[in-house]
């Protein structure tokens, strides 16, 4: 059976100008009438975007004015999964393409407004006024001829007054150089640092105050027995020498053996790549805090002092409940008999 050839193919590579490249791809490039969208090379071979990236960009950008682009909005519309989709959105707001801004309406509700801009690079440069059009010089009107006078009659000359002084013309005040205008401020500020910057500097392995030849043992025999209970963390003699520090320190803070296995070979990767180095960072991230001093303890178990509190006591008069170490007579009622008193006296 003959390989079929698609005619349609054939005549479009033959339309294509130049000699076909021996290798690579070939373009065979239609002109779009309706229904396109202009994506500039700098979005589409981005060299830090992700292919995700770059395709959630030109989905946004294909999409008219005032549709939802938010993460579950995107996940109906596109076969990759929330995750993926909240990694994109996230990579593009690092390189300046969206902005998620959140603003409070006259009515008092909070909206997130999403901004994406195709070029966010031509937003770092201040925009040039347009040039002004020269204004149109009119047109010289052509005047009719003169028509010739009479001669004029010879009249006396007058007397000639003599020419004013010359007046020096007044002194133009300096230029004062002005000061070019302060870069506008870019509209996008991306608020996740671009995977390409600097990381903080890992922090060290915990170690004892003192490794003492218990602790060496101890901790050796630890790690040496770790991939009988894990064997994916199967370790070489040279990790096991560099996290003894760790374990060390670990077991100095009154941790118990099947404590530390547990904090430090629950729920690992898949597949574990280096052990060494996830040990290494549990035993970092994961230190317990040093037990309490025998003071710290005496005082926990010290008894609290306790307050005198004044009972109540209800009033042989008005059976109101007031403080008082001794019945009585409630501030009212004690008020009211002086004032009785000083009346009758």
């Amino acid at each position: 059976m003959d390989i079929q050839q698609n005619t349609a193919l054939t005549r479009a590579l033959a339309e294509v100008p130049g000699p076909l490249p021996t290798f690579g791809v070939i373009h065979i490039t239609l002109p779009h009438t309706d229904r396109f969208t202009v994506v500039g090379n700098h979005l589409a071979q981005h060299p830090d975007l992700s292919c995700t990236a770059v395709g959630i960009a030109v989905r946004i950008q294909s999409l008219p004015q005032g549709a939802k682009v938010g993460i579950k909005a995107l996940a109906a519309r596109c076969k990759e999964g929330e995750k993926r989709i909240a990694a994109a959105l996230r990579e593009l707001e690092a390189h300046g393409y969206l902005r998620r801004v959140r603003e409070r309406l006259p009515s008092g509700r909070i909206i997130t407004r999403t901004v994406f801009c195709n070029q966010p690079a031509a937003l770092l440069h201040p925009r040039r006024p347009a040039a002004e059009a020269p204004a149109p010089v009119p047109a010289p009107v052509q005047e009719p001829a003169p028509v010739p006078a009479p001669a004029p009659v010879p009249a006396p000359v007058p007397m000639q007054e003599p020419a004013p002084a010359p007046v020096c013309p007044p002194m133009a005040a300096p230029e004062v150089p002005v000061a070019p205008p302060a870069p506008s401020a870019p509209l996008f500020v991306p608020h996740v640092p671009p995977p390409t910057a600097p990381k903080a500097p890992r922090r060290p392995l915990p170690q004892p105050s003192e490794l003492t030849s218990e602790l060496d043992r101890a901790a050796t025999a630890f790690l040496s027995d770790l991939h009988r209970h894990a064997p994916q963390f199967a370790t070489s003699e040279d990790d096991v020498r560099r996290l003894v520090p760790g374990v060390a320190a670990w077991l100095e803070r009154a941790a118990r053996p099947d404590a530390i296995r547990r904090a430090l070979t629950d729920d690992p990767p898949h597949p574990l790549k280096h052990p060494a180095k996830l040990l290494a960072h549990r035993l970092t991230e994961l230190l317990p805090p040093a037990p309490p001093g025998v003071d710290a303890l005496a005082a926990l178990d010290r008894p609290r002092p306790r307050f005198a509190v004044t009972p109540f006591q209800t009033c042989e008069d008005c059976d109101r409940a007031f403080r008082s170490p001794d019945p009585g007579h409630c501030r009212d009622c004690r008020e009211t008999r002086a004032a009785y008193a000083q009346t009758a006296a």
